[in-house]
C-alpha cells in the first residue's frame, strides 16, 4: 500500500520542481490527449504533461503544434519552477530542518536505507539527514531517474516555454511556487513520513513503472492513466487525494472560468493527473456549466 501512496503522490507532485520532481520517459506510440473548452469568443485547449522527459521522447502532433500557434497565451502550474534562485529559498525554508534530523523521524532501517540511496547519488548522509521527509522522499525518487537519462530540460513545459518565449507570447500560472511546495511541507507528520517510505520502497523498483505510464500518457491513454495517477490515491488516501487533486482542480476551473469570460485562444498545460478520473479540471468546469471536449 504505501509503494501505491509513494507513486499516486509523486505523480501529483511532479510539477514541484523540475530538479526534484519525478520524471517519466519512453516512445510515443500515438499523441497525448488535448482537450478544448470554447464559448463565443474564446477557446481554451488543455493539455496534460509529464515534467521531466529523456531528450529523444518523442510526444509532438499536428494537433498539439497547431493549437500552441494559433494560442496568444501559455498557462501553467507555476512559473519558475526550473529556476534556482526561486526555488532555492523555498526549498531551504520548507524543506530543510536541521534542528531535527531526518534520521530522528523515521526508523533506523529506513534512514540506512536512504543514505544507501543518496550515497549512490552523490548526496552526502549529513545533506540527507537536514531533509524533512517529503524533500528526502522526493529528491531520493529522482536519483535513478536521472541515472537512467532523464533530462529535466526535455520535459514539457520547459519545451512549451521556450517556444513561447521565442514568440513573444506572455506566460501566466494558476500557483505560485511557494504554493506548490507547502502542498508537501504542510502534510501532517505521519503523511509525510509514509510518503518516504512509500519512495524507499518504490525506488528499489527501478524505472520499469515509469516507462509504462509515459506510453498510456504518449498514446492519449486516459482510463489507464486515471487508474495509475487517480484511483490508488483517491481510495487509499481520501484527504490527501482531497487536497492535492479536488481542490486545486476547483480552484483552476474558477480560474479557467474567468478567462474564459475574456476573449481569444489559450493554451493550458498542467501535470497530466489533472485532466483524468472524476474530480478532474474537466469535470470541474462541468459542474460551471462549462463543456471541454476531446480534440480529435
Amino acid at each position: 500500500m504505501l509503494r501505491n501512496f509513494g507513486r499516486s503522490v509523486r505523480r501529483v507532485a511532479a510539477g514541484l520542481v523540475s530538479v526534484l520532481a519525478l520524471g517519466f520517459a519512453g516512445t510515443a506510440l500515438a499523441e497525448p490527449a488535448l482537450w478544448a473548452v470554447k464559448d463565443k469568443d474564446s477557446t481554451l485547449y488543455l493539455f496534460g504533461t509529464i515534467h521531466v522527459l529523456k531528450p529523444d521522447t518523442q510526444w509532438r502532433s499536428a494537433k498539439i503544434d497547431q493549437a500552441l500557434k494559433a494560442s496568444g497565451d501559455l498557462t501553467l502550474e507555476i512559473i519558475g519552477a526550473d529556476d534556482p534562485a526561486t526555488m532555492q529559498p523555498l526549498v531551504l525554508k520548507y524543506g530543510l530542518d536541521p534542528a531535527h534530523p531526518l534520521s530522528t523521524k523515521i526508523a533506523a532501517d529506513k534512514f540506512q536505507h536512504a543514505s544507501a540511496l543518496a550515497q549512490g547519488g552523490g548526496v552526502p548522509p549529513q545533506m540527507l539527514d537536514m531533509m524533512r521527509p517529503w524533500l528526502a522522499a522526493v529528491s531520493l525518487a529522482m536519483l535513478p531517474v536521472i541515472k537512467a537519462g532523464y533530462d529535466p530540460k526535455s520535459g514539457v513545459e520547459q519545451v512549451l516555454t521556450k517556444e513561447v518565449k521565442a514568440a513573444g507570447k506572455p506566460e501566466q500560472a494558476f500557483e505560485t511556487p511557494e504554493q506548490q511546495i507547502r502542498f508537501f511541507a504542510d502534510l501532517p507528520a505521519k503523511t509525510e513520513a509514509d510518503f518516504l517510505s512509500a519512495t524507499l520502497d518504490d525506488v528499489d523498483e527501478g524505472v520499469g513503472k515509469i516507462d509504462k505510464m509515459v506510453v498510456a500518457w504518449a498514446a492519449g491513454d486516459t482510463a489507464e492513466l486515471e487508474r495509475e495517477f487517480i484511483s490508488e490515491m483517491k481510495g487509499e488516501y481520501p484527504e490527501l487525494y482531497e487536497l492535492l487533486i479536488v481542490k486545486r482542480n476547483q480552484d483552476w476551473a474558477q480560474q479557467l472560468k474567468t478567462k474564459l469570460a475574456g476573449s481569444g485562444v489559450s493554451f493550458v498545460a498542467v501535470g497530466s493527473g489533472h485532466l483524468v478520473g472524476p474530480d478532474s479540471v474537466q469535470a470541474q468546469l462541468a459542474k460551471l456549466g462549462i463543456k471541454a471536449e476531446r480534440v480529435e
